[in-house]
This record gives C-alpha cells, sequence and structure tokens, in this order.
C-alpha cells in the first residue's frame, strides 16, 4: 500500500468583518419580519420613509442616533436591547480553504 501524505492546512482567513450599519441594519429587518410588519408601516411609526428604512435594513445608510431611536421606538425596542442584539452579527466568522479527504 501507498505512503500516507498529510495535508498541509491553510490558516482560516476571515470573512470581511461586518460594518456596524451593516449589523444593525440586519438586525432592524430581523426584529421586523418577526412581527410581521411591512416596511410602510415601521417607517410611518418611526417618521421615516419606507425607502430609507429598506436602506437602513440592507446597510447602505448609518443612521443618526435620532432615526435609530425613532426606529426602534416603531419597533417597540429600546436602544440598548437593539445594540444588544445587532452586536451578535459582529462576530468574525471563520472560513476554511484547502483540500478535504473524506474517509468512509
Amino acid at each position: 500500500m501507498g505512503e500516507v501524505l498529510p495535508f498541509r492546512r491553510e490558516p482560516a482567513v476571515p470573512d470581511r468583518e461586518p460594518l456596524w450599519r451593516e449589523a444593525v441594519g440586519g438586525q432592524l429587518r430581523q426584529e421586523r419580519a418577526e412581527r410581521g410588519e411591512r416596511l410602510v408601516d415601521v417607517a410611518g411609526r418611526a417618521g421615516v420613509s419606507a425607502q430609507y428604512l429598506s436602506e437602513l435594513e440592507r446597510g447602505l445608510k448609518e443612521p443618526s442616533s435620532e432615526v435609530l431611536a425613532a426606529v426602534a421606538g416603531a419597533l417597540r425596542l429600546t436602544v440598548a436591547d437593539l445594540t444588544t442584539r445587532a452586536s451578535g452579527r459582529l462576530l468574525v466568522r471563520q472560513q476554511f480553504s484547502g483540500p478535504v479527504c473524506l474517509v468512509a
């Protein structure tokens, strides 16, 4: 039988760390979706346009503290609740590259 050669492991390469606006935006979208609410309804209660709220949720806009408080309030959250939940999205995901050996 042949010689067993060890695979050379490549170091883990982290994905790009998410931006704060992306983490908050993703959390806003998740909170709204879990409540089954439409963009237009939450935006109306927050006093912003549905288009602007959509841009916030997609992480395209950096909200001011006043807008963040208004949108959080429209979702019946405090800013502290929203930011605490969004902070979990900032964890850097690891991806591994290189060969994989499956043994049966």
